[in-house]
């Protein structure tokens, strides 16, 4: 168990009112003890309390060796795993609730009276995550860095003739060439028309000369993800491409400008957006200009233009402005991603973002 972590949820449990808390999502419990529990359909339940009552109820399917950090109690498949969870509840106090925990196991804990009050318990571990330690960055900046060796070898093969789903393969075999074996999102590798729809997904169209390539691509480097996008050209750009990269990119490093403790997160989203539809293209960015980032490509915490959640030293999102044209087929996003420093932010990402025209071949 990581105890600075897990002093840190539970203080913050403390000041949220919420004294007792059980916790199921993988991610979060692998964050707090460094222990991967992949459990399919069955129990599986971190109890914390902030008494220091805490428990670990888990199938016997999946022993654990060595310390934990926090006591394990094993039921098999004839058992009722919720009962036995029941059992080290504080059945009159406010029990917190993680957000994915299957409804057939919060409704037997319900039914056993397993807490005077039943709340979602998961925005705490989720803003606790938010905020990187010295070690989590420290794996951040490696994984953005292969990713930017990754991407600077992927981008010669968009005029190789692949298909779009060939060159998401393609990507993935770079990644295990870095020793990378798992990529962090599917691969989005789209010419033009595809390229051009934000929801497209890849399929066996091929780049022709003058399409414009989005690559949006990330991948687990000890378990953090990276994820970065660069929009690239085969053979030639025209003047129209031109301008509605260069927007883009303006775009980006305006969002990246604004991304600083103090600003709110909806403030790096305006700098991104307000610049597009000064430019004409408002109604062409129809997402929003970033995520969170960290054990997950897509963690709590959004970079929108509603989004008030003051920024801090240690989150780490993306900046991904985007203008898409399906009449034109024509679609430019450009992704960075930074972590918030005590004075503005570090950008992660060192591939090039000057246009780039790749040869035919």
């Amino acid at each position: 168990m990581n105890n600075n972590k897990l002093q840190r949820v539970l203080d913050k449990m403390g000041e949220s009112g919420i004294p007792q808390m059980i916790i199921s999502d993988p991610v979060a419990i692998f964050y707090l003890t460094g222990r991967w529990i992949f459990p399919g359909e069955r129990l599986l339940a971190l109890y914390l309390n902030v008494n220091g009552n805490h428990q670990l109820v888990i199938n016997k399917l999946f022993p654990q060796e060595g310390e934990v950090g926090v006591p394990l109690t094993y039921y098999d498949d004839i058992e009722d795993g919720v009962e036995i969870l029941s059992r080290f509840v504080e059945k009159d106090k406010v029990m917190g609730v993680d957000k994915i925990w299957p409804a057939r196991f919060l409704l037997r804990l319900q039914e056993l009276g397993g807490g005077s009050k039943f709340v979602n318990g998961s925005v705490i571990v989720d803003k606790i995550r938010q905020i990187k330690d010295a070690e989590e960055i420290a794996l951040m900046r490696e994984s953005s860095r292969i990713n930017d060796e990754v991407m600077k070898e992927l981008v010669p093969w968009v005029a190789k003739g692949l298909t779009e789903i060939e060159l998401g393969e393609k990507t993935k075999e770079i990644y295990k060439k870095h020793g990378i074996e798992s990529v962090s999102f599917e691969p989005i590798t789209a010419y033009a028309k595809g390229a051009a729809d934000p929801h497209h997904v890849t399929d066996q169209s091929k780049g022709k000369r003058g399409d414009c390539v989005i690559l949006d691509i990330g991948g687990f480097y000890k378990n953090y993800a990276s994820d970065m996008t660069r929009t690239v050209f085969i053979g030639e750009v025209s003047e129209r491409q031109k301008e509605i990269y260069d927007i883009v990119v303006e775009a980006n490093l305006r969002g990246i400008a604004a991304a600083k403790p103090g600003a709110k997160m909806k403030d790096v989203d305006l700098a991104a957006r307000n610049y597009i539809e000064e430019k004409g293209y408002g109604q062409y960015f129809t997402h929003r200009t970033g995520h969170s980032c960290g054990l997950e490509d897509h963690e709590v915490g959004d970079v929108s233009s509603v989004n008030e959640e003051i920024i801090e030293v240690g989150q780490c999102f993306s900046v991904e402005p985007g203008i898409y044209l399906p009449d034109e087929g024509l679609g430019v996003r450009i992704e960075d991603l930074v972590i918030i420093t005590e004075d503005g932010c570090e950008v992660l990402n060192h591939y090039t973002k000057d246009l780039i025209v790749v040869p035919e071949e």
